[in-house]
């Protein structure tokens, strides 16, 4: 298990993946694409709210994109059997961030999940991606995230 041992290396721990918290499922694969749902940033079981430029700033966003991008993978893990050697690249991210009307800097603090794609993934890591702005999101979230990945057949 490559990717095991790459999430060991960075010194990662998966927590447990998410419930939904409303009517939809945590992930769906389908012809050879896994379509993961979007992910609040969870650390020690409790989710980073905030509203970058209001209560928090770009570094707390960055570490919320990050935490967004464990529970995605963490999500994976649980959609492909436990197999993350599966997963051939990590297509596309859906980056929202809770903000204030003047925040612009969305590309920089979406690049905490970005980049954490990569150190995990490698090149298959590198994705196309959309960050964008958004007034509030689900349990005052700072960040949420939803995820395209590319997967080989079981």
């Amino acid at each position: 298990m490559m990717i095991e041992a790459k999430l060991a290396e960075l010194g990662i721990t998966l927590p447990q993946p998410a419930a939904p918290v409303a009517s939809y499922v945590p992930a769906v694969e389908a012809n050879g694409m896994l379509f993961i749902s979007g992910q609040l940033p969870f650390v020690d079981g409790k989710v980073l709210t905030g509203r970058v430029g209001d209560t928090c700033n770009l570094e707390d966003a960055k570490v919320a994109a990050k935490a967004c991008g464990i529970m995605l993978i963490a999500q994976m893990k649980a959609a492909l059997g436990g197999d993350l050697d599966r997963v051939e690249r990590i297509v596309k991210l859906g980056v929202f961030i809770a903000s204030e009307p003047d925040f612009t800097d969305q590309p920089e603090a979406a690049n905490g999940a970005s980049d954490l794609m990569e150190a995990v993934f490698g090149d298959a890591g590198k994705h196309a991606r959309a960050a964008v702005s958004v007034p509030v999101l689900p349990r005052n979230a700072t960040v949420e995230i939803d995820c395209v990945v590319q997967v080989r057949a079981a």
